[in-house]
């Protein structure tokens, strides 16, 4: 029997319960199995050095890593990616914060914050509002910052407190800038 003929993997069964995980670094403190990622791990190119791994919701806050074998032959990664997003936007609620040093951050729960940056819509609200390209860095899982990019300030004193998250983190994701632009409506790696 094949692991996707599995009960347990069976996509069917699974699919409703898979969110997207943005990661650079293979390993993840949530993941049962987190720290086998490895390039059996399910993946697909996100931006810059950044990937989207696929984890399955378990019990509580137990989280499995979907790996290549875990799916039938037939799957759509991109599509299930499409899915992943839908899950993630159905059960978990996405809070833009204010930081001390006037930036601002995202605030989920503690484990998909760095998933919002799946979500241009998030992004594109946040430009409209402010009226401007935002710089974002999401130096770890639980940690997304964002600054309107005219406010070079305030983008000093959030790429400082990013670079601590980042090195202090448990979960790194990336110490590399983004921009999402006002114009263009995408996300992309900042060219300073």
């Amino acid at each position: 029997m094949k692991k996707y003929e599995e009960e347990h993997y069976c996509y069917n069964n699974i699919k409703d319960r898979i969110y997207p995980w943005v990661k650079n670094e293979m390993t993840d403190s949530h993941a049962l199995n987190g720290r086998r990622m490895s390039e059996q791990t399910a993946a697909i190119a996100f931006v810059g050095d950044l990937k989207i791994v696929f984890a399955i919701k378990r019990d509580g806050d137990n989280y499995e890593i979907v790996m290549d074998n875990m799916l039938p032959p037939d799957v759509d990664i991109e599509a299930m990616y499409q899915t992943a997003c839908e899950n993630l936007v159905r059960d978990i609620e996405f809070v833009i914060g204010n930081t001390w040093d006037g930036a601002y951050s995202i605030v989920a729960d503690g484990i998909h914050e760095a998933s919002a940056l799946c979500f241009k819509h998030i992004w594109q609200v946040c430009v409209n509002k402010l009226k401007d390209d935002l710089i974002i860095m999401a130096p770890c899982k639980d940690t997304v910052l964002f600054a309107p990019a005219k406010q070079e300030k305030v983008v000093a004193g959030m790429l400082a407190h990013g670079r601590q998250a980042y090195d202090t983190g448990a979960d790194r994701i990336t110490n590399t800038i983004f921009l999402f632009s006002q114009e263009r409506e995408e996300l992309s790696v900042y060219e300073a």
